[in-house]
């Protein structure tokens, strides 16, 4: 994996501890940085079990980050449902899904050019 810039470097591992906190499943990050005409640099995905879950996730990015680094998303979106919940940090993109949807979707093989790092948890 290409070396982090040192702000996406704190702003990823905070959004890691964020999702850790709450028992995030399968969480991944993408390195776009590679890639010709992507959005940002960088994904970061996670899973979770139901509604009340993926919201509580996004609670918990949204405040840990806030906390440590004094950011917020510049745009949120999907928590309507809370089946997909987008989380817009500039150069970091967090996907917070429920597992079908996540499958569904399949972020992962969509950018499949991308560097993907498994992030093990603690739990």
């Amino acid at each position: 994996m290409t070396k982090p810039s040192n702000a996406a470097d704190n702003l990823i591992a905070q959004i890691i501890l964020g999702i850790e906190e709450v028992k995030g499943l399968d969480i991944k990050l993408l390195d776009l940085r590679p890639l010709d005409n992507t959005v940002c640099d960088y994904f970061v995905l996670c899973s979770g079990t139901s509604n009340t879950h993926v919201s509580a996730l996004t609670q918990s990015i949204q405040k840990v980050v806030s906390k440590a680094l004094k950011e917020k998303p510049f745009h949120t979106e999907g928590l309507d449902n809370a089946e997909w919940v987008l989380m817009d940090y500039i150069n970091v993109v967090v996907h917070v899904f429920q597992k079908p949807i996540r499958e569904f979707y399949n972020i992962e093989e969509l950018w499949g050019d991308a560097e993907t790092t498994l992030v093990a948890s603690n739990y």
